[in-house]
This record gives structure tokens, C-alpha cells and sequence, in this order.
């Protein structure tokens, strides 16, 4: 899985930045950035939960297998961008929130597509359930220290944006190789995107902190939801493939 290049927020003037506003209106906004976020990781939990109650294991079987085969999976990844784009410009839409909100729904939706399979294999074929509690509690600890350290210096990394993209776009290109040479990325690849995914969280706060206006929360929480799951992602990659060894 990957994260799409992403913008940065945009500006709307500096007294409607979060950074310029007054504390009350500050702490508002990032208290309903995190609750956002918070119940946007809560509605993926619950619809995976749902996915594995009411489908089938034949069928789960059957899509698990086409969506990993080969060019299957590229077309998966190709409709998550789409669907990813379309989510996040709802998401940053200043006029309407209930299309903010229908933007951040979506998201989640395509977000427990993508990780359906993986889950799947890890629960299911390997009988590891614990795996993915155990990549969680190391996603929020990872998580919770880059926000903190953020938020305690007061870092500005808004400037890490094209870099971030530039090594979005390699990954991607990297991920589609894989499937046209029918190769492995290993655990290199994982570790490499645990570090990207990481790099997005410190760019997301900052932004939290500089960039975003204080009429902004569900845009900033679906990109801090956007790199959480990518950084558990790949955390419960790396898990799987020392547990397979």
C-alpha cells in the first residue's frame, strides 16, 4: 500500500490560520482534529469487524485471491488513488461540511479495502491474530512520540512536502515494477515506508500547528489518518514476514 502525493494545506489568510488564531480557537481545532481522527481509525476497526463477520470465507477467499493477483492488485491500488483524490478534495472543501464529512467517510471506506487483504491473510491464513494488535500499540507509540516532539519544539516541517511526494511517487514506482517482474520488495521496502510514513506524520502535525486554518479539522484528520495507517501498514508487513521466518 502506498500513500498518494498530497499538497500541502492551503492558507486562506493568516488570521484564519490555526498558528495565528486565538488559543481558544487554536486548541478547538486541534481537539477536533484528533477526535476526527480518532473516530475515523474507530469506523475503519468497526467496518473491517463487519467485512469479517458478514462475508463469507469462500468468498473471502476469492477476493483476497484476486485482489493480490498480479495486475489485480494494481487495479485495486489504481482505484484507491482515484477514490483517495476524490475523498481529499471533499475533505478540503470550505463550503459545505457535510461534504468534508462525506469526503472523510470515503476514505475510510477505500482505506479498509486496501487493508482487508492483508488483515485477512494475517487473521485467517496465518492464525495470527495478535499480529495486527501488536502493530497497532507500536503505530500509536511511533505516533504519539512524533506528535509530541512536534508539538514540544514547535518544528516547522511544511517544507518536507515535495520530498515526501518525490518519495511517494518512487515507492509507487517501485510497487508497480514488483508486479509487471513479479519480484519481492522484502523488508527493506517495508522499513523504507515505515520511515516515509513517519516523515508524514511529522510534515502533518506541523502543518496542524502552522498550516491549517482553524475551519480545517476533517481535512487535517484525514491526512494524519491517511499516515497512520500507512505507517501500521507496513509495521504489520514487517511483523508478518518475521513471523513467517
Amino acid at each position: 500500500m502506498m500513500q498518494e502525493t498530497r499538497p500541502n494545506p492551503y492558507s486562506v489568510g493568516a488570521p484564519q490560520v490555526a498558528a495565528y488564531a486565538a488559543d481558544s480557537e487554536r486548541l478547538t481545532f486541534i481537539r477536533r482534529t484528533y477526535a476526527h481522527m480518532t473516530g475515523a481509525i474507530v469506523a475503519l476497526i468497526a467496518v473491517e469487524a463487519v467485512l469479517f463477520q458478514v462475508v463469507p470465507a469462500a468468498t473471502m477467499d476469492m477476493l483476497v485471491t484476486r485482489m493480490l493477483s498480479g495486475f489485480g492488485w494494481l487495479i485495486v491500488l489504481g482505484a484507491f488513488m482515484v477514490v483517495s483524490w476524490v475523498a481529499r478534495a471533499w475533505a478540503t472543501n470550505g463550503g459545505s461540511l457535510a461534504v468534508q464529512y462525506a469526503g472523510l467517510g470515503l476514505y475510510v471506506v477505500a482505506q479498509a479495502v486496501i487493508l482487508l487483504p492483508m488483515l485477512y491473510i494475517c487473521i485467517r491464513v496465518l492464525g495470527e491474530p495478535s499480529l495486527p494488535i501488536m502493530a497497532a500499540i507500536i503505530t500509536a507509540m511511533c505516533f504519539i512520540g512524533l506528535t509530541a516532539f512536534t508539538f514540544i519544539t514547535g518544528a516547522d516541517f511544511s517544507g518536507w512536502g515535495k520530498y515526501l511526494a518525490l518519495g511517494g511517487l518512487v515507492a509507487l514506482g517501485m510497487i508497480v515494477a514488483s508486479i509487471f517482474f513479479s519480484f519481492s520488495l522484502g523488508l527493506w521496502f517495508s522499513g523504507l515506508m515505515v520511515l516515509l510514513a513517519c516523515g508524514y506524520i511529522l510534515y502533518d502535525t506541523s502543518n496542524i500547528i502552522h498550516q491549517y486554518s482553524t475551519s480545517q479539522y476533517v481535512a487535517a484528520s484525514l491526512a494524519l489518518f491517511a499516515s497512520v495507517v500507512l505507517l501500521f501498514y507496513y509495521v504489520l508487513q514487517i511483523m508478518m514476514s518475521m513471523s513467517r521466518e
